[in-house]
């Protein structure tokens, strides 16, 4: 299962924000927030998103 805590772990090695995310990709940051909170698990179609904009694999997101 995708952890918010990987995604913000790659998000701050990045150097980017919630917001800039959004910007870039589209995924609100609702949709992140939800993830965040444990209203929702991202769909693999959005994890594909952030892994080609992070450069990463989607298994990244699940180690």
């Amino acid at each position: 299962m995708p952890s918010y805590e990987k995604y913000a772990s790659i998000r701050d090695a990045k150097g980017v924000s919630d917001y800039q995310v959004w910007k870039d990709t589209g995924i609100a940051t609702a949709t992140l927030s939800d993830w965040k909170n444990g209203i929702s698990k991202p769909k693999t179609d959005k994890l594909k998103i952030l892994a080609d904009y992070f450069k990463v694999s989607i298994d990244d997101f699940l180690e």
